[in-house]
C-alpha cells in the first residue's frame, strides 16, 4: 500500500509541474556545433508564425555566405554582464563585467524566436519535462512571446533535436556542459541580449 501511495504522490507532484511548465516552460532545444553533427534545422511552417519564425533559413544562409562561423561577439550587443543570442549566428556569449567572453557555443532554437532587444532572466527550473517530453536541465527563461515562453535549457540525456522544431516551441537547447555552464552564470535578473 505504500508502495501504491508513493506512486500517486509522484504521479500528483508530475502533474502539478506539468501543469505549470504548460504555463510557463517550454521545449528545450539543444546546442552542438554543426561540425559535430553535420545536420542543419530550418523552423516549421506555421499558420500564423510567430515574430521571427520562418527567418532562419535566412539567417542560416547569410551566416554560412562566407563560409565562416562567426565567433566574436557580436557589435551591439551591450556591455557589462549578460547573455548574448545571436538568432542569425545560433550561438550564445556568457560575457562577464569584465566584457570578456567567458563562454561561446552553438544552440538549437525552437520553432518561435523573441524579437531582438535586451531582456532579463525571468526565472530557472533545475529539471523539468519540456513540451517536448524531453526532460530538460537548467532551464533559464527569459521573455514569452504570444503566450510561448522562451529560454535556454538542455536535455537531461544529452540528446540533440533533429530536423524541424515542433511548432510553437520556443526552447533553445543547449549541449549539457554549456547548459551547466549557462546555470551557473544566469541568475535572475541576468541581462540578456538578443541580436539578429
Amino acid at each position: 500500500m505504500a508502495r501504491s501511495s508513493a506512486g500517486v504522490v509522484v504521479a500528483g507532484l508530475t502533474a502539478a509541474a506539468l501543469a505549470v511548465v504548460g504555463f510557463l516552460a517550454y521545449q528545450a532545444s539543444a546546442a552542438q556545433d554543426r561540425r559535430d553533427t553535420g545536420a542543419d534545422r530550418t523552423p516549421a511552417a506555421s499558420a500564423s508564425p510567430s515574430p521571427g519564425a520562418g527567418k532562419a533559413g535566412e539567417r542560416d544562409k547569410a551566416n554560412k555566405a562566407d563560409g565562416t562561423e562567426r565567433t566574436a561577439l557580436p557589435p551591439g550587443s551591450g556591455t557589462g554582464e549578460r547573455i548574448v543570442y545571436s538568432l542569425g549566428s545560433r550561438r550564445v556569449w556568457l560575457v562577464g563585467a569584465n566584457e570578456q567572453v567567458t563562454r561561446t557555443y552553438r544552440v538549437v532554437p525552437g520553432a518561435v524566436d523573441p524579437e531582438p532587444g535586451e531582456y532579463a532572466v525571468t526565472s530557472r527550473t533545475e529539471r523539468v519535462t519540456g513540451s517536448d517530453g524531453v526532460p530538460v536541465a537548467h532551464v533559464v527563461l527569459f521573455t514569452q512571446v504570444e503566450g510561448t515562453v522562451v529560454g535556454f535549457s538542455a536535455a537531461v540525456d544529452g540528446s540533440l533535436p533533429t530536423g524541424a522544431p515542433k511548432e510553437g516551441t520556443g526552447g533553445v537547447r543547449e549541449r549539457p556542459e554549456d547548459g551547466e555552464a549557462m546555470w551557473k552564470f544566469a541568475t535572475v535578473g541576468t541581462k540578456v541580449v538578443v541580436v539578429p
